[in-house]
């Protein structure tokens, strides 16, 4: 006969493919079997993931190909400081359980950008746009926290962000329906003004649905009176050439 397992234990299954049933329809292969669902969750429990407790700071933002800006992703960011003038960023399609890692982005403050070729510099963008426009966001955690207190928190993260240059490569083309990471990796860039892109509007309202309390355009009026820094000329070549 057969052995039957238990109530919790057919509860824990269901949980832990909660992220394979989301990943089943846009992901190759097979859900994961119960058995290795087990064992990763034992791993996570006795491992040390060091790196991953870097990232300190959840985006949400848009990303556009340097190749052809007329196709825009959705990225959530997960960052972390490598130093005070160096982020990196693990790049996600969305911020569920059965995210798909699509690409990396790397924050640097301007005096290190300064010290690039012009070359290399054409292969960064700036932050102003993303964060005046109010399409760079800081999803909020949890609604307990009081929705004043994380403007505050949020406010003070972009204020930072603003300054920075980025260089952004995406290894999985999600937008064109993959289902796995194809081809060479593609460089990006952000949006850095209006009427770049078609329905931007409308693009921010549907992500905004997404997430608890963001609304970019109160965002937009809250950061009206940030700092912009000026912008190297070298910077956000992808438009300039285009």
């Amino acid at each position: 006969m057969a052995r039957r397992r238990g109530t919790s234990s057919l509860c824990f299954e269901a949980a832990m493919h909660e992220k394979d049933r989301e990943a089943e329809a846009k992901v190759a292969g097979h859900p994961r079997t119960f058995q290795n669902t087990v064992l990763e969750t034992g791993a996570a429990m006795t491992q040390d993931f060091s790196p991953l407790q870097n990232i300190c700071a959840h985006l949400n933002a848009f990303h556009v190909y340097a190749s052809d800006p007329t196709r825009v992703v959705e990225a959530n960011h997960y960052c972390g400081h490598l130093t005070e003038d160096v982020r990196q960023c693990l790049l996600y399609d969305s911020a569920s359980p059965g995210a798909r890692l699509i690409g990396v982005e790397y924050m640097i403050k301007p005096h290190l950008y300064e010290t690039l070729s012009q070359d290399e510099r054409r292969l960064w963008h700036s932050h102003v746009f993303e964060v005046k426009s109010g399409m760079l966001v800081m999803p909020q955690p949890s609604p307990l926290m009081p929705q004043s207190v994380w403007e505050k928190a949020e406010t003070a993260e972009v204020a930072q962000v603003i300054e920075l240059y980025g260089k952004i490569y995406h290894l999985w083309q999600v937008d064109r329906g993959d289902k796995l990471p194809l081809g060479e990796p593609q460089l990006m860039t952000s949006i850095t003004a209006e009427g770049q892109i078609l329905d931007l509007e409308k693009i921010m309202d549907e992500r905004d649905k997404r997430f608890a309390r963001c609304d970019w355009r109160q965002k937009k009026e809250i950061r009206k009176n940030l700092e912009e820094p000026q912008i190297h000329p070298d910077s956000d070549y992808t438009w300039k050439k285009n």
